[in-house]
């Protein structure tokens, strides 16, 4: 089978890259299948494994599927009909009202149902491409990881937690000082920021703390920081919010809405690393999210819809309930 993944962010993943991160580890398990996958990305793209063709804007999304296409998996929703099967697979919460494709995927239960579907695949990584979990490391302290500048990710309510705790946060994705989304400084002396990273530096902050603290105040759709927490051993305390409790189990950490209820739960922390690493290894891998789509493939191809009704995001929810 020769499948198209068009995504509109270069690849290969250069720091966070979620998505990326996902579809080049989709990529890699359709071609170890076999499967002969070529990506539709931006210039400069680059891959080993696969071809790369890249986008020409604009120039209509039919006219740069290539005829040979089997089946066209986009990372977005395109703005025109096809002309062969496609498939969509929809990352984030699309302001509303904007239908989508009767063959669009979400990335967890919950973030199908608020869209009033009810096809999902749970995201995948290959773990292999990261650092070793360092057992035998001392772990102190806590972290955040996300995107710290936008509010829904609560960033001010992660550092609250390890305050009330007296714990150190090591922050993945902010800055004390913030001037972009209004002005925000950080106080609290024991945290401390890395800004936006990737790689090696940031496998050596997660191999070194013992939790991740993930207060977000919006339906997550999925959580990629999360499982990449679980894999070094983290267990999660954050807000019962979106696809959080589909990961998150009693044996993993706790999820609350109040900053005390999650202190308490960070300063008892006596969560098993290896539980919590065995959870991303078993359920959020590579093999087991290309076997999901594949099935998926297969029935686009036979001119099966996949969701009864075209999917339209219903509940938003913004700015969720927080106690601090």
């Amino acid at each position: 089978m020769h499948i198209l993944i068009a995504h509109e962010s270069p690849i290969p993943v250069t720091a966070y890259g979620g998505t990326e991160r996902v579809i080049w580890d989709l990529a890699r398990g359709l071609v170890a299948r076999g499967h002969r996958v070529t990506f539709l990305v931006p210039d400069g793209s680059t891959c080993p494994f696969a071809a790369v063709q890249p986008i020409r804007p604009g120039v209509p999304w039919r006219e740069q599927v290539g005829r040979d296409v089997d089946i066209a998996h986009f990372q977005f929703k395109p703005d025109e009909d096809l002309d062969v099967p496609l498939l969509v697979t929809e990352h984030g919460n699309c302001q509303p009202p904007s239908p989508f494709p009767l063959n669009t995927v979400f990335v967890s239960a919950d973030h199908a149902r608020r869209h009033g579907a009810e096809c999902f695949v749970h995201n995948g990584l290959d773990w292999s491409s990261y650092a070793p979990v360092d057992w035998d490391r001392p772990r102190s302290g806590y972290h955040f990881l996300g995107k710290g500048e936008w509010r829904l990710k609560n960033l001010r309510g992660a550092i609250r937690v390890a305050e009330r705790a007296g714990e150190r946060i090591e922050v993945l994705g902010g800055v004390r000082f913030n001037v972009r989304r209004g002005l925000r400084f950080t106080l609290y002396r024991r945290a401390r920021f890395h800004g936006m990273v990737g790689g090696q530096r940031k496998f050596d902050v997660l191999n070194g703390s013992r939790g991740l603290i993930f207060p977000v105040r919006w339906n997550e759709p999925f959580g990629m920081a999360v499982i990449e927490s679980l894999y070094f051993g983290c267990p999660v305390f954050a807000t019962p919010y979106g696809a959080l409790p589909e990961i998150v189990g009693e044996e993993h950490g706790v999820l609350s809405a109040d900053a005390r209820v999650l202190a308490d739960a960070v300063r008892a922390n006596r969560f098993d690393p290896r539980a919590c690493h065995a959870r991303a290894v078993d359920v959020f891998n590579a093999e087991r999210m290309t076997e999901s789509y594949l099935a998926l493939y297969d029935r686009v191809l036979a001119g099966e819809s996949l969701n009864a009704r075209p999917p339209q995001l219903t509940d938003l929810d913004r700015n969720l309930p927080w106690i601090s």
